[in-house]
């Protein structure tokens, strides 16, 4: 894991060598704004999935310094009741920057723990909160983990949150204001986020709705419940509770998570994500290969560049074309 995290020499050819072995494991996504118990939940999510007798890996990303690297293990602490279960693996990695709420090696890690035979890989984000959309070009199923009384109906209207989640847990169910938070997150799935903003526009600034937006949440709130069940060429994300600390609510997440999976397995539209998927992770590794390659090639040049810009004898944009017309002119 080591060689595959830092990218030390014969990493890339160690991933060749393991692909034809991947492909079997069910990659699990968990994000979520920082604070709503992801950890705990991860933590409650294994000793369920070890009591059905499933292996799991765990890739559990933590904050770092962009400068120094350093990063805190937290959540390694929180699951290290588990240290001692030879059916579960678990590496605390730093994002060492890198945004988006994973590391740039994560992907590849979690390639590694599905060659090596787990059957469960679960993948816990920094937890940017907002742009989590990376995790869905590396996981099959993301989980976005909520908590009331954390902002959590404001978080509920980004776009991003609607675009990733294929299950929405709503942690720490027992505080008061989950059900609200349930609700936030019913009518932004029935409404769409444009007219979910409206709606809690009106809310938060009057103290009673008027008779028309009452009836228009009503309604929306009726039509979410009969759409409820996913069909077979489109998955509705169910909202469920829980309450980590306790172990309540967790069987009923993970048979979501199943459901999702055979939804990505049987269905046209599981097929053509699964493919758009890869399309996503082969841009985005195509994209890093380039950068690496044109900074190595361009040496200096790209220094040569910042100073000019600093010194104002050229524009950064101009000198961005030149450093790339100079890449693309190279033997």
């Amino acid at each position: 894991m080591r060689i595959v995290d830092d990218r030390l020499d014969g990493y890339a050819t160690l991933l060749k060598e393991i692909f034809p072995k991947t492909g079997r494991a069910f990659v699990v996504g968990i994000t979520g704004n920082p604070g709503a118990g992801k950890s705990t939940l991860t933590d409650a999510l294994i000793e369920h999935l070890r009591a059905a007798g499933k292996t799991v890996g765990v890739i559990a990303v933590d904050p770092t310094s962009p400068y120094s690297g350093g990063a805190i293990l937290g959540d390694r602490i929180r699951m290290q009741r588990h240290a001692a279960d030879e059916g579960v693996f678990i590496r605390s990695v730093a994002t060492r920057g890198h945004l988006g709420g994973l590391s740039r090696s994560a992907r590849d890690m979690v390639r590694v723990l599905d060659a090596a035979g787990f059957d469960v890989v679960l993948v816990e984000t920094v937890g940017v909160g907002q742009d989590e959309l990376e995790i869905t070009r590396t996981a099959h199923t993301t989980l976005v983990v909520m908590a009331p009384g954390m902002g959590d109906d404001v978080q509920a209207i980004k776009a991003g949150l609607l675009e990733c989640a294929d299950v929405f847990a709503v942690n720490k169910a027992d505080r008061e204001g989950a059900d609200s938070t349930v609700r936030d997150l019913e009518l932004m799935i029935a409404l769409g986020k444009d007219t979910l903003v409206s709606a809690h526009k009106n809310r938060g600034h009057a103290t009673n709705l008027g008779d028309t937006e009452a009836a228009r949440i009503e309604k929306a709130e009726q039509t979410r419940l009969e759409k409820s069940a996913s069909t077979k060429e489109k998955w509705v994300p169910p909202i469920l509770k829980s309450v980590a600390t306790k172990k309540t609510g967790i069987a009923e997440i993970l048979a979501a998570l199943d459901a999702h999976h055979a939804w990505l397995t049987t269905s046209e539209a599981g097929a053509k994500r699964r493919e758009a998927r890869l399309g996503e992770e082969m841009r985005d590794a195509l994209r890093e290969a380039l950068i690496d390659a044109a900074v190595a090639d361009l040496g200096h040049a790209v220094d040569d560049a910042a100073h000019a810009v600093a010194e104002r004898r050229i524009d950064p944009y101009s000198a961005i074309e030149n450093l790339v017309t100079r890449f693309r002119a190279r033997p």
